[in-house]
């Protein structure tokens, strides 16, 4: 009986550790993004202070977190 209580509250500790973690990474991205003309995002990915756009144009492109400047282009080949 006391193994389980004891097994049970590991359980939950460990559960309460887990969200306590995990709740401060929330990622934050610019309300808006600018892409070049004609550009159309189809994922993101996110840094600690840069975050890419792939575009459907076989490109990524990384942002500065901070300024929202675009920092580099790679071409991606088909």
């Amino acid at each position: 009986m006391l193994l389980t209580a004891v097994m049970i509250g590991g359980v939950l500790v460990t559960f309460a550790l887990i969200v306590i973690r995990l709740s401060d990474r929330t990622p934050t991205l610019p309300d808006q993004v600018e892409l070049p003309d004609g550009a159309k995002a189809q994922a993101v990915t996110i840094g600690n202070n840069w975050y890419a756009v792939v575009t459907n144009d076989n490109r990524i492109l990384i942002f500065d977190k901070t300024t929202g400047r675009q920092r580099q282009e790679i071409a991606i080949e088909p």
